[in-house]
């Protein structure tokens, strides 16, 4: 939350990279010069990647699609079915007696 918050009171998710983030510039920058900003760049990046969560959608959404695609081609007809897959091949009540 943009309060730093979290919903139940304690800090927000993203608090930890947050001050990751701080303690980066605060080590590397100064009032005179602030050329080690560039040094703080992935603190920066994993802090927007815990808010915002974009790689991961992207890489969700990849994913998604090469299935998708997978599923369409039929390139694997000898696949378990849903069933099979959820008993982790194990027998059935039925097929034990």
């Amino acid at each position: 939350m943009s309060s730093g918050y979290g919903l139940h009171g304690g800090p927000s998710r993203c608090f930890p990279f947050w001050q990751e983030l701080l303690a980066c510039y605060v080590v590397n920058t100064s009032s005179e010069d602030d050329s080690g900003k560039k040094k703080c760049a992935p603190a920066l990046e994993d802090y927007y990647e815990c808010l915002h969560h974009k790689k991961e959608a992207h890489r969700v959404m990849t994913l998604q699609a090469a299935y998708r695609k997978a599923e369409a081609l039929g390139s694997n007809k000898e696949a378990p079915s849903a069933g099979q897959i959820r008993s982790l091949g194990m027998l059935s009540r039925e097929e034990s007696k």
